[in-house]
């Protein structure tokens, strides 16, 4: 079920932003206005998040991913297009119903943490409760709860400058959940974080995910984590959503040379899955068994084969029983129904896919940094 929906959003700035969507919808290029001192940052835009599901946005540096965020909890107002999250359309709210959205719906993370230094790690992490006007116990429960879920507990007293980067991060993010917020934006929250440490935080998320099954929106200009963490990715390039689609439909089935060109030094054999390449039933029968007896049934595919794996498998997992065996490893459903299998020259023909040679334009230097205070606690 969608809980976010982006329809058709543009975000100009500049002098006469709506003439200016309107000559982006008659065909006008990017460069177009912004030799006319315009900057076109979000061009149509549209974009659905189910319930309980990570949607990660990605795209070079001025893509437009962090603008469009913040147009989906109305720190931007869109010059055109809506934002709906459970139905209310949220661009036709007044500042104050805003402020009430932000404080109880909506919380985000940030890169640079936005922690107080004067303040303990128990109080940074109670602050929206704060402001919302939530009793002093409550709060400091609820806060001290969000911590042991963030992992830590023990450090409720401590002072921001007393914890590691990977820390004081994570308290950024239990003070996202201390509000019990239906809808998460996290904006390249990890991306300022040494490479150990960002997966261990990726390892979190995911691990608190299982749990709480929130929605979020989650903005990076890494490919690998964006594959890691996403159950949908948008990718966005000058403004537009170019794709949309599962890391695997973006691996195999690129829209375009831009999105090909992502993809060439991700690893394959660990996003991919067996039921991403599997080939279907009849293609692996016909052949012959260790044994020497031929495989013409299902029945005997399964006999044969030297593994049986679910479709969430990663093609990693196939390397052991494809070099095994001349039989294709059976790929089989929740309840042992044959449903695919992995011949060796399909494994082989999809990781020996060559990348197309393209390439992906120079980083952008973003814009000037926005203040981040003013939403922490949904101002």
């Amino acid at each position: 079920m969608s809980r976010l929906q982006a329809e058709h959003l543009y975000k100009v700035f500049g002098r006469r932003p709506e003439d200016a969507v309107g000559r982006l919808q008659a065909g006008a290029g990017r460069d177009e206005l912004r030799a006319e001192g315009t900057t076109a940052a979000v061009i149509d835009a549209s974009i659905e998040v189910d319930e309980g599901q990570i949607f990660v946005v990605m795209g070079l540096s001025g893509s437009g991913k962090s603008t469009l965020l913040r147009m989906l909890n109305g720190l931007l107002e869109p010059t055109a297009g809506t934002v709906r999250f459970d139905g209310q359309d949220l661009t036709s709210l007044s500042d104050k119903e805003l402020r009430a959205v932000r404080s109880e719906k909506i919380s985000m993370v940030f890169q640079h943490f936005a922690l107080f230094p004067h303040r303990s790690v128990l109080e940074n992490a109670a602050y929206g409760l704060e402001v919302r006007g939530v009793p002093r116990a409550e709060r400091e429960a609820r806060a001290a709860e969000a911590l042991e879920l963030a992992g830590l507990k023990g450090w409720e007293k401590s002072w921001p400058d007393e914890l590691s980067g990977g820390m004081q991060q994570r308290v950024g993010l239990a003070r996202a959940l201390a509000t019990d917020a239906d809808l998460l934006l996290m904006d390249e929250s990890f991306s300022a974080l040494d490479p150990l440490i960002r997966r261990d935080m990726q390892d979190q998320l995911l691990e608190l995910q299982k749990t709480l099954k929130k929605t979020i929106v989650f903005i990076t200009h890494d490919l690998n984590e964006a594959m890691r963490l996403g159950d949908r990715i948008a990718v966005m390039r000058d403004g537009r959503v170019v794709q949309t689609g599962t890391a695997e439909d973006i691996l195999v089935t690129p829209a375009n040379d831009y999105v090909a060109s992502f993809t060439q030094d991700v690893d394959r054999a660990r996003v991919l899955t067996a039921g991403a390449i599997m080939s279907d039933v009849q293609d692996a029968l016909g052949g012959t068994g260790g044994d020497g007896r031929e495989i013409r049934t299902e029945a005997d595919l399964l006999a044969a084969a030297p593994a049986a794996v679910t479709a969430d498998t990663p093609v990693i997992e196939l390397f052991t029983p494809c070099s095994t065996s001349d039989v294709a490893v059976a790929v089989t459903d929740e309840d042992g129904k044959l449903i695919g299998a992995v011949p060796r020259a399909r494994l082989l023909a999809v990781l020996g896919e060559p990348a197309k040679e393209t390439e992906v334009p120079a980083a952008r230097a973003g814009s000037a940094a926005e203040a981040e205070g003013k939403v922490i606690a949904g101002a």
